[in-house]
């Protein structure tokens, strides 16, 4: 799945966009205020949570519902100005205590996905709600257990209404998600996508890093790259460039008004489309070939049995555990070819590249400069 929300997006005109709020902060708004009615008898509304980097919005209850045994409350998803198949979407969490021991446990309800294929980040037959918002309902749920004095043996239900139609709209069918929606967001915000706006912001970054004389910026697909390159180079916050999916404009930019050096950093999967030479590297408008990178494997010594499992996997990462238990070095190649591309679409400009590739958890898997 990638690090996005649930959409093949389109772009949408550069005015002054509003930020809105990811399907895993609404689904932990909708716990919150669900347990707390079921433990100590009201629903809170509005419900308050706190967000991984400190933001604490709020959110008003669409739908509730209580009994001795269980609890029901239902969040409105406002997307603010992204073009999200789930903006409008109703996000529900039901809750009800388990018998003691048997730890928080996640159901997949109406209209939510159940993942049914390998080199997700969610195990085969979970419901598909992402790390980062489980983390964020375990929070939850921890915290207001202990304040009620009880064991944390909870089962969390979500379910989004029309989320199975909704999902036909979305790549969770072709990743093997089955049966709806995945709830995804590792910040809880979602920021407004407008491909005109991002790659201005791009620029302007660029002309503040050569307007204060700084020698090295970075551009990163996501926040965990971001985070692992910039501590490696120990670069300032201003060298960031938020290049996201728009390598092209990144580069492009670059290559009339350069710097003197340029780190590319991402995942496995986006460097993969870099390398391939994609320049747009969002999952609506490029895709990762199965056949590039068995081709890639082959020249590492891949045998004939594994170039055929690379070619029936179903995401890059289940390509990536398949080379690594065989010893190949797949990332390695794929920096230095992602490289390669950067520097061809450069086009000679004064700019010393190098490429950085991590895992989702932030771990260098390889390093071409």
């Amino acid at each position: 799945m990638d690090a996005g929300e649930n959409e093949i997006r389109m772009e949408k005109p550069a005015t002054a966009l509003r930020r809105g709020w990811t399907t895993g902060a609404c689904a932990t708004a909708a716990t919150k205020a669900a347990l707390t009615a079921l433990l100590a008898g009201d629903f809170p509304d509005p419900v308050t949570i706190t967000l991984p980097k400190g933001e604490q919005p709020y959110f008003p209850l669409a739908r509730e519902a209580r009994s001795d045994q269980h609890a029901m409350a239902g969040i409105i998803k406002d997307a603010g100005d992204d073009p999200d198949v789930t903006h409008g979407a109703l996000v529900m969490a039901s809750v009800r205590r388990l018998p003691e021991g048997a730890g928080i446990v996640f159901r997949a309800g109406d209209g939510v996905g159940t993942v049914t294929k390998a080199g997700l980040p969610i195990a085969v037959g979970e419901a598909a709600i992402n790390p980062v918002p489980r983390r964020m309902m375990t929070e939850v749920v921890t915290a207001l257990c202990s304040a009620h004095r009880i064991s944390p043996d909870i089962e969390i239900e979500i379910a989004i209404e029309n989320g199975a139609e909704l999902a036909l709209q979305t790549w969770n069918p072709r990743l093997g998600i089955i049966g709806g929606l995945s709830v995804l967001g590792t910040t809880g915000i979602v920021h407004p996508y407008s491909c005109a706006a991002w790659i201005h912001s791009i620029h302007r970054g660029i002309d503040v890093a050569r307007a204060e004389g700084f020698p090295h910026v970075l551009g990163a697909t996501g926040s965990t790259s971001e985070k692992t390159a910039q501590s490696f180079h120990g670069l300032p916050d201003v060298a960031c460039l938020d290049m996201g999916d728009f390598a092209g404009g990144l580069l492009k930019y670059l290559r009339v008004h350069p710097v003197p050096r340029l780190t590319i950093a991402g995942g496995f999967a986006k460097l993969s489309k870099l390398a391939q030479g994609a320049l747009d590297l969002h999952s609506g408008r490029s895709q990762v070939d199965m056949q590039w990178l068995a081709g890639q494997a082959e020249t590492l010594g891949a045998h004939v049995e594994l170039r055929e499992r690379i070619l029936s996997a179903n995401t890059a990462m289940e390509v990536l555990e398949l080379t690594r238990d065989q010893g190949l070095d797949l990332p390695a190649a794929i920096a230095a070819q992602a490289r390669t591309v950067t520097l061809d679409t450069l086009r000679g400009a004064p700019v010393a590249v190098d490429v950085m590739v991590t895992d989702r958890a932030g771990a260098l898997l390889a390093h071409a400069s």
